[in-house]
């Protein structure tokens, strides 16, 4: 009988690299027979844990995956320009297939596969053996790997675009294979979503459910709208037929006419009016979300809960904060005086002008200090903004070290996202004061005292174009630094629109032009006063008076300026011009994708190959 070892013989399959067929058969006196392993719960369940187990992997989403996938946007960038940098040139959209930050043979790319190959193991034992028609728990855990193998996939298509569709166990007849039109795979990943949402229970209806590193039907449904959402929209696509052949491919929609916005987005509205509906999640406030989440053992779903899902890291895996937390140059709260941690990205300068004075997010997203070996806050400069949703000092747990991994779990998906996802599809199909509804909930929590600001606001709102404008206005208010943000500009086809239109607004605040010539408090000098671990900044936006008493100026900080270690702080040309993307604005599109990398090709037996005009590189 076919025997199979848990975990690690699952993962020997997966991984495309493989060159002896012999991996694929191989057993071991360890192994339990697939039939006793997928009828008993536990040991199912095990194997379920084996799928998550690769998002820890060194190189998978702990690596480069998860600090780099989303950059850069609109109003987010690296915080570091270097042409040569590797992991600016991921940012950057100047990626090399021989990048030596992601072209590895235990890279993103075959550790995600690694574990579509478990999940894939797993839906077959589970449906071959489980019962799942008649056991509960099997219907549960089957639903879990269709949901995670769907997530994989989410992934795998927002990183690369079109890549190989496996849904199948690998056999020696199927390792190798080339790369299939990206549409085979939504069209497959929302079935089975569609069959897996019916067998999840809600956000806090059990103890599964009631921890958002398991998944859960409001999770589940979200995730069918996000996938929608990106299947129905743009992104550069090959000619129909010639995917994975070097095409160059188009801006343009999916032909498949099952995946137009007319079919999937009544579907997926569906599953989120549902969710709504149940009561099982609501917003939290802002910034108690938050340092919720700097909390390790904050795991909770459900009613009163915002998380839907989170990766599962350990407390000792991820590496979420010391890569965007605010910077930290010495701090306890990172490490100590030897370590620095944290700042690796954040908002694009422009980020903070761009939020109305009253939205509570913008001070909790957008900060212009870092930490000192004092643990005192002090001014970082007018390029250099931090994420200020992610702090080390917010960490409640055991003391962290300033090692590379922090324990923090990044939020996949939050009901605020529930809500914005079904506005814009209420909007699509002509149900505005639907979309004005789930809007109003997002506003009314960001403008906390000033309610009545936010409702004034949404009920001016007049038609449905407006109401579109609106929403990529909120998506950008309330997901700055969950880079969401890229795949968002992509799918509306607004990727050169916006991307251009920061770079020329960071001239414009640079010179103190444009609309921020005559803003009343903006003249290019700020001042800033310490205590103790907070600090107050006078000069961006509102003031009617400069201050007086104990305040430090710096003098110029909007233009070139040059700190006490020669470090240019400053919007200087060559920033603004290539920091953002580094390439003709007529180029960005065919870099909105990764290429595959060289090591994957190489090992591929020439199956696979790169479009997007990477095939010149």
């Amino acid at each position: 009988m076919k025997k199979i070892v848990i975990l690690m013989a699952m993962a020997a399959a997966a991984v495309l690299t493989v060159s002896c067929d012999k991996a694929l058969e191989s057993k071991s006196q360890s192994a339990f027979d697939a039939s006793t392993v997928y009828s008993n719960p536990d040991l199912a369940e095990g194997v379920i844990f084996g799928i998550t187990e690769v998002f820890a992997e060194t190189n998978s989403y702990r690596g480069r995956y998860l600090p780099w996938i989303g950059l850069n946007s609109d109003i987010e960038w690296y915080n570091t320009y270097k042409a040569t940098d590797e992991k600016f040139q991921i940012a950057g959209y100047t990626l090399l297939p021989n990048n030596q930050q992601l072209n590895l043979s235990n890279g993103p790319f075959p550790m995600l596969y690694m574990g579509v190959e478990r999940a894939n193991l797993a839906i077959e034992g589970i449906r071959q053996y489980g019962d799942p028609e008649h056991n509960s728990d099997m219907a549960y855990l089957l639903a879990e790997a269709l949901t995670l193998r769907a997530l994989l996939y989410y992934d795998l298509t927002r990183a690369w675009g079109d890549v190989p569709a496996r849904f199948q166990p690998i056999t020696s007849e199927t390792i190798y294979v080339a790369k299939a039109s990206r549409d085979v795979i939504y069209k497959q990943i929302l079935a089975d979503l569609e069959e897996a949402i019916p067998n999840l229970p809600y956000p806090g209806a059990n103890a599964k459910t009631s921890r958002t590193d398991r998944v859960n039907k409001t999770f589940a449904a979200g995730l069918y709208a996000r996938i929608a959402l990106m299947a129905s929209g743009y992104a550069i696509r090959p000619e129909d037929g010639k995917v994975g052949t070097g095409d160059p491919g188009t801006v343009r929609l999916s032909n498949d006419p099952d995946l137009q916005k007319s079919v999937l987005y009544p579907k997926a509205l569906a599953y989120l009016r549902d969710a709504i509906e149940s009561h099982t999640a609501s917003l939290e406030d802002f910034e108690t979300l938050w340092k919720n989440q700097s909390n390790l053992n904050n795991m909770v779903a459900g009613p009163a809960n915002e998380s839907l899902y989170v990766i599962p890291f350990s407390a000792g895996r991820g590496r979420w904060n010391f890569t965007f937390a605010v910077r930290s140059e010495g701090s306890s709260f990172a490490g100590g005086s030897t370590v620095t941690r944290g700042g690796d990205a954040g908002p694009v300068p422009t980020m903070w002008f761009n939020y109305d004075p009253h939205d509570t997010r913008r001070d909790i997203t957008c900060v212009n200090w870092r930490w000192n070996s004092d643990d005192e806050p002090e001014l970082s400069g007018i390029q250099k903004w931090y994420f200020g949703k992610y702090r080390f000092d917010w960490m409640n747990t055991a003391p962290y070290t300033g090692g590379n991994d922090d324990g923090v779990k990044p939020v996949v998906l939050r009901y605020a996202d529930v809500l914005l996802m079904a506005a814009e599809m209420a909007n699509e199909i002509g149900e505005l004061q639907e979309a004005k509804d789930y809007l109003l909930e997002v506003r009314t929590r960001a403008f906390k005292g000033h309610e009545e600001e936010a409702e004034a606001y949404v009920n001016a709102i007049a038609g449905k174009e407006e109401m579109f404008e609106a929403i990529v206005d909120e998506r950008a208010f309330e997901f700055c630094g969950e880079m969401t943000r890229k795949f968002d500009l992509i799918r509306w086809n607004l990727l050169e629109e916006k991307m251009q239109q920061t770079v020329d607004d960071l001239y414009d605040l640079r010179d103190l032009a444009g609309k921020y010539a005559g803003v009343n408090g903006i003249d290019g000098d700020v001042y800033y006063q310490v205590n103790g671990t907070e600090i107050s900044i006078w000069g961006f936006s509102g003031e009617n008076q400069k201050p007086t008493g104990a305040w430090e100026k710096k003098s110029g900080y909007f233009n070139k300026v040059v700190d006490s270690q020669g470090k240019d702080t400053g919007l200087y040309d060559d920033l603004l011009d290539h920091g953002l993307f580094n390439c003709d604005i007529d180029v960005l599109p065919y870099h909105m994708f990764w290429p595959i990398f060289n090591d994957t090709m190489s090992n591929s037996q020439g199956y696979i190959k790169n479009d997007y005009e990477y095939t010149s590189i």
